[in-house]
């Protein structure tokens, strides 16, 4: 499917964008629009230092892996909230993540942001598509990701497809750490998702959680912050799987193989309850 791309100069307000979502409950479509969205962005300095305080990631000089989501946030909004897709933004469930690295992202003061969405395919809980941003620079494509979004209660006609799992290696603790009760709304400040399941106990109930629970990409980011050194800083691919949320507050404890170009990661809970599956590879 060719995408139509939509040129900005601005992103859009996040406030107006709540408020469609808010007032959007109902599936309306199973047809993916081919628009796209993009707009170039600058990287305010004050902004990021706060996004590396939230998810631990120290000054090195280059941008955090999963800071680009975070720089993409309202325009993905925008097009999740458009009237051409056919699926409530609420209620949509995150399932997976696919980020890669295709040069080091250092010395990075202004890029241009694109998304889109595409592959909408049947799942055995309703429908599930892929929410796709590409982050350029002045020398071209530098970062691309992929989210795995859910749509309940969606009806497609094909055979339910089933998420694949790499081989583990062998994987020792590097380390835990307690995701305390207002993370998400911390985490809400710098990432602009104000998604009210993470917000509080009282805000989430509303919504069939007991807990606040935290955000997805929180916890990939603050896994990744932990596996700083451990990792490539470019030429690298790094996929997680969420399993179960990450109620709040809790501790978690990161299990990750040796250093290498290739490795596997897991995120537990008590009772070794496993939140997260991840991996990293090499880009081939």
């Amino acid at each position: 499917m060719a995408t139509d791309w939509h040129s900005q100069s601005r992103t859009p307000y996040l406030s107006e964008l709540y408020w469609r979502a808010a007032t959007r409950r109902k599936i309306t479509g199973i047809t993916l629009p081919e628009d796209g969205f993009r707009c170039w962005v600058n990287v305010d300095p004050k902004h990021l230092a706060a996004y590396r305080k939230v998810c631990g990631f120290t000054e090195d000089g280059l941008l955090p892996p999963t800071y680009p989501h975070v720089l993409a946030f309202a325009l993905q909004m925008q097009l999740l909230t458009a009237k051409a897709f056919p699926f409530p933004l609420l209620g949509l469930v995150h399932l997976a993540n696919r980020i890669r690295i295709l040069r080091p992202l250092g010395a990075v003061a202004r890029v241009q942001v694109n998304v889109r969405v595409h592959n909408l395919q049947p799942h055995a809980k309703g429908a599930v598509f892929e929410l796709v941003t590409t982050i350029d620079d002045a020398l071209g494509p530098l970062w691309e990701a992929e989210s795995q979004m859910l749509c309940k209660g969606v009806k497609l006609v094909g055979e339910a497809i089933e998420p694949s799992q790499d081989s583990v290696l062998a994987m020792n603790e590097v380390t835990r750490w307690w995701a305390p009760s207002e993370i998400g709304r911390r985490y809400a400040r710098v990432s602009g998702d104000y998604n009210p399941i993470h917000l509080s106990a009282v805000s989430a109930r509303l919504f069939g959680f007991p807990r606040a629970i935290a955000h997805g990409l929180w916890i990939k980011a603050r896994t990744l912050a932990a596996l700083s050194g451990h990792l490539p800083t470019s030429n690298i691919e790094i996929a997680v799987q969420f399993k179960r949320p990450v109620r709040l507050p809790s501790e978690v404890v990161l299990l990750a193989s040796a250093a290498g170009s290739s490795g596997d990661l897991k995120l537990v809970g008590a009772g070794d309850l496993e939140h997260m599956l991840g991996t990293w590879r090499p880009l081939v």
